[in-house]
């Protein structure tokens, strides 16, 4: 029995802690011992017949990934807490449940992620209490650098003692706040977790299209899950919150948004799939049960239909062949009808087609049009907009061009021949597309199935009512009730990813115009719901007042959105879309081969994380405008500015406010221990670094010269896809030893102007260091609808 009421006394405990980044006492002494005080007590009340024990891990460690085109992480004295419950007699096997319980600077992270630590402290006590004997032990994680990007579940995994015995996790992470817990993330393979999950869960809640999405890598993200499925080979669930995705990272992320509903949802979920895979007798032979994904989709969130994919592929191609023989009994008939019904069929495909390329372009140019004035994101708090400006002007493209098309080229065909020949057309399409996505071995092809099973179904339902008395009432009718179910679940899918997807936009960067991304899957969307109802326009008499009323629903709208009546951003309290801002009062020093520094500046470096830059801040803080944007340093790696992660190629434009220089009661140290010839003709550099909880190290060796081998990682250097030069982020708990990076570089020649350029680059994003009189005076300007989260970097660069 899970008590709601403990739920929120974790909750708002850790959250009163404050903010919990890597390296703070906050993170790494106050919340360690509030979950220690909270297992202990738990362990007190436990039943004879189960064991708790406890750890506290300190790994160091280091591993390269390819998010966010590529770069190597490095870690030493970060903190986990790690809890057991088990059988008296103890257990071979385990399943793990994971949460992190440190947060991004400045947001007390209710959400991201405590709530999830708080769902699991609940559900450790539940299931401690129970009478109920477990047939495997639950590994309980409570990480403390998942903000870090991962680095306590890598080194979870691939140095803790009781890793060897988890045979599948539970990831539960957010990407909003609060609402339901979305499965957005199984496997691989191992299709008896997707079926556990199914029975398990009170309240399942997940889409294989979520999954493909994630996967592709479109969301600028990475969770735990990752970490547990490349370097521990372990298949698992992965959950989020994802409502409300607006203020997710935020000051707004507050335990007090976190409705108690939401909460118990995600416990009972968690507690159930948890229970169950602990009494599974799969758990232990996981491997055996290992091939083959899952098709899983929730049916408008009330249950979740799940069937291997093997299955799915089958019915995918049982469906396109009945649309073979649909189509090729139209095609079996006398020659002349035969290849009159192609050709026809042809050229509809051609309208149809024109209509899509027609209707996109137009789109577009209207999104590119608001962009380039300055108004882009006029939809970012009022939704509505982009459907009024968007959608009416795809829909009323769209009947255009086959009003058009009906009135010049089909002028005297018979409207039962062109309505067939419009249904038949999105039956080819949809066809073409389910046999190219399920050859593809895509699982959302699913969604193309339903597009062509129910259609058909209804034309079979209604063929003879069509054929001898036309579009009539009933034909309608029967016709629209067909269509409801794949409308009304399209509909609904749509939503789900506006819902995911909208909130994204206002940190997605300063280079790709959000308008174009909204409008074109504005259209895509109604291309797709649109298909199979596009033929009616050959059935009625007129669409002049249709488009009349869906242009005239455009023209307002654009009229308003170009005068800037739509306000991107809110600081209303119940429902906040605040503007997401970076500033780092930061020190730059770039010193020469010889070692003397060259020149030096200093300023608060400004990044706005959407597209809309500081125009709407200008007329606040007027200083803030074009007239200091920065200059890419373009001989220096990443710009020569003090990136926290490789996202240069994101944020192109930055602006940088002069300053009087920061002076870091903890600077850093960085020095050369020394320099040799190796056997194998390269040069090995040796350096100590010590410094701040979070640095980064910037590589660039000059033309001519190789950087081969280095101290990260596996020893091999991973170049960033994007701009070719080497990123390596560090991080550390509360104390660390300094770091000893070495790297080996091969050059035909040692050239003039060096080997390589190095940088390293602090961020001090807690303590008395973070701020500075003239950072915290810069915020105090902004305006309320903004969220500018502030820290004092240094940037250092040399050359070898």
């Amino acid at each position: 029995m899970l008590h709601i009421v403990s739920y929120r006394i974790y909750l708002e405990n850790i959250t009163a802690i404050g903010s919990r980044v890597v390296g703070s006492p906050e993170n790494e002494i106050f919340t360690v011992n509030y979950l220690l005080e909270q297992v202990k007590a738990i362990e007190i009340e436990s039943s004879h017949i189960h064991t708790i024990s406890v750890d506290i891990q300190r790994p160091t460690g280091t591993f390269s990934i390819d998010f966010l085109g590529g770069f190597t992480s490095y870690y030493d004295n970060i903190t986990n807490v790690v809890v057991k419950l088990e059988p008296r007699n103890g257990a071979e096997h385990a399943v793990l449940s994971n949460c992190h319980f440190d947060s991004v600077p400045n947001t007390v992270g209710a959400s991201d992620d405590a709530v999830s630590c708080s769902v699991m402290l609940e559900i450790l006590h539940a299931l401690s209490k129970s009478p109920e004997p477990l047939q495997h032990a639950v590994i309980f994680l409570f990480n403390g650098a998942e903000e870090s990007i991962l680095q306590a579940s890598h080194g979870f995994i691939t140095q803790h003692p009781w890793a060897k015995s988890v045979r599948a996790f539970i990831n539960l992470e957010a990407a909003g706040v609060g609402g339901k817990e979305l499965v957005f993330q199984t496997g691989p393979e191992n299709p008896w977790l997707v079926q556990a999950y199914i029975s398990a869960a009170k309240h399942p809640f997940g889409c294989v299209v979520a999954q493909e999405v994630f996967q592709s890598g479109i969301i600028p993200a990475e969770t735990d899950f990752r970490i547990y499925r490349d370097f521990g080979k372990i298949p698992g669930i992965d959950l989020a919150f994802i409502e409300n995705g607006y203020i997710y990272h935020t000051k707004y992320d507050t335990a007090d948004r976190i409705l108690t509903d939401s909460i118990q949802r995600a416990g009972d979920n968690i507690l159930g799939v948890i229970k169950y895979l602990a009494k599974s007798d799969k758990l232990a032979r996981s491997h055996e049960y290992r091939h083959g994904n899952m098709v899983f989709f929730d049916v408008f969130g009330m249950f979740i239909l799940a069937y291997p994919a093997r299955v799915g592929t089958i019915m995918n191609y049982i469906i396109s062949a009945l649309t073979i023989l649909y189509l090729g009994k139209k095609v079996l008939q006398p020659r002349k009808r035969a290849i009159n019904y192609l050709k026809e069929l042809a050229i509809a495909f051609g309208f149809t087609i024109l209509s899509w390329l027609a209707t996109l372009i137009g789109v577009l140019i209207v999104a590119v049009f608001i962009s380039l004035i300055g108004h882009t994101l006029s939809w970012y708090t009022h939704f509505y907009v982009s459907v009024f400006l968007y959608g009416t002007a795809t829909w009323a493209k769209l009947i255009l061009v086959h009003t058009l098309a009906k009135t010049f080229y089909y002028k005297n065909t018979n409207e039962q021949f062109l309505g067939e020949i419009f249904f038949d057309v999105p039956v080819a399409f949809w066809s073409i597309t389910l046999v190219l996505l399920t050859s593809l071995g895509v699982s959302s092809a699913f969604i193309c199935a339903i597009w062509v099973a129910f259609p058909l179904l209804t034309k079979l339902m209604i063929y003879k009512e069509l054929k001898e008395k036309g579009a009539t009432m009933k034909f309608v009718m029967i016709y629209l009730l067909g269509m409801f179910i794949p409308q009304l679940y399209l509909l609904y899918l749509n939503w789900l990813i506006f819902e995911m997807f909208i909130p994204i936009m206002g940190r997605s960067g300063s280079e790709i115009p959000p308008d174009l991304i909204v409008a074109a899957f504005t259209v895509v969307t109604s291309i797709l719901m649109s298909s199979y109802l596009l033929m009616f326009i050959y059935f009625v008499r007129s669409t002049k007042k249709t488009i009349i009323t869906l242009t005239t629903v455009f023209a307002v709208t654009f009229i308003l959105v170009c005068s800037g009546i739509f306000f991107p951003y809110s600081s209303d309290s119940a429902n906040p879309r605040p503007k997401r801002i970076f500033l780092q009062h930061m020190n730059r020093r770039f010193h020469g081969l010889d070692g003397h520094l060259e020149k030096s500046d200093s300023g608060i470096w400004i990044n706005g994380l959407d597209y809309g830059g500081m125009s709407h801040v200008t007329p606040h803080i007027p200083e803030l405008n074009d007239s200091i944007r920065t200059k890419c340093e373009e001989e220096s790696p990443l710009c020569g500015f003090p990136w926290i992660l490789p996202v240069d190629y994101l944020f192109r434009k930055n602006w940088y406010l002069p300053a009087p220089g920061v002076t870091p009661k903890k600077p850093v140290h960085f020095q050369l221990l020394s320099k040799e010839q190796t056997p194998w003709d390269s040069t090995n550099l040796t350096f100590e670094i010590t410094g701040p909880s979070h640095m980064s190290l910037y590589l660039r060796p000059h033309q001519g010269s190789t950087l081969f081998r280095w101290s990260v990682g596996d020893g091999t250097p991973v170049a960033n896809s994007v701009d070719g030069d080497y990123f390596v982020f560090y991080s550390h708990g509360l104390q660390a030893v300094p770091w000893h990076l070495w790297i080996e570089l091969k050059a035909l020649d040692e050239p003039a102007k060096g080997m390589v350029t190095l940088a390293i680059v602090t961020h001090y994003f807690f303590g008395e260091d973070q701020t500075s009189p003239q950072l915290h005076a810069l915020i105090n300007r902004f305006p309320n609808w903004t969220f500018p989260s502030a820290w004092v970097s240094t940037y250092d660069q040399f050359i070898f």
